[in-house]
């Protein structure tokens, strides 16, 4: 009974540290830009260097993880990113979106789930997080020890969304993307031709349907563009889990330049 007790308590304990790791890992920042700010938090490469240049990965996190704290956006792939960072240096960006807002500019109905139809504003400006997304990235990739030739975006189903936004708002700036049971607008499909996509979607997601992501990345490829897609049998909304433990994701990533 002793030794199940304290198997526990080293199980707890394992998971408390792993928080903390992640929390410490990523250094809390906010980004200001005409009287408006967004919250965000950024981990560096081992021994860092500024002399050096490091490819910069930035991450959307979903609806559930919006808020004001500036912390629960590290929910999901955080760890993931942390645990890769030997291997892959790069700088990681976790912005948060606050709870009023959503990364991507659409009418998503509340009620529905996956037959749910969104409504995307193509003719409008980026909502506001994301406009800030943007110009956090403008500043960011500006400096001496970025590679403006490797940016690579990626999210999860809010941020999913925000991840195709970005690439049809600022493709030049993209140099490959996963996208994760998200969705967006076909008709921008032109837009988003020169930038490598990977799309990962759960064939049993009963919250954002996978045609949303299928039928993305088919306009992409019949506008002659570089996009693929991982459909994840039996996988529901939860499809980022399977995305993380595939061996490929960060390769691939990390294979792509401007």
């Amino acid at each position: 009974m002793l030794l199940k007790y304290t198997s526990l308590i080293l199980l707890l304990s394992c998971h408390i540290l792993s928080a903390q790791s992640v929390e410490q890992a990523y250094e809390s920042y906010q980004y200001q830009n005409d009287g408006t700010s967004l919250q965000y938090r950024m981990m560096l490469p081992p021994d860092f260097d500024k002399e050096k240049m490091y490819p910069v990965i930035l991450f959307l996190h979903g609806m559930g993880e919006r808020g004001t704290d500036n912390k629960t956006q590290l929910t999901h792939g955080a760890q993931f990113f942390l645990d890769s960072i030997q291997k892959y240096p790069s700088i990681v960006i976790f912005p948060q979106c606050p709870p009023t807002d959503y990364w991507a500019n659409l009418y998503r109905p509340d009620e529905g789930g996956a037959s749910r139809r969104f409504t995307y504003h193509t003719d409008e400006d980026p909502h506001p997080s994301l406009g800030l997304v943007i110009g956090l990235l403008d500043s960011l990739m500006q400096e001496p020890y970025t590679d403006e030739e490797r940016l690579y975006v990626s999210g999860l189903s809010m941020g999913g969304f925000g991840v195709w936004e970005l690439l049809w708002r600022i493709p030049e700036k993209i140099a490959a993307a996963i996208p994760i049971c998200g969705g967006g607008p076909t008709k921008m499909a032109s837009k988003m031709t020169e930038v490598p996509i990977w799309a990962f979607h759960g064939t049993k997601d009963n919250v954002v349907h996978p045609r949303l992501s299928a039928n993305l990345v088919k306009a992409v490829q019949q506008a002659e563009g570089r996009a693929k897609i991982t459909l994840l049998p039996d996988v529901n909304h939860n499809s980022w889990d399977p995305a993380f433990a595939d061996p490929e994701y960060l390769k691939w990533l990390f294979s792509h330049k401007k």
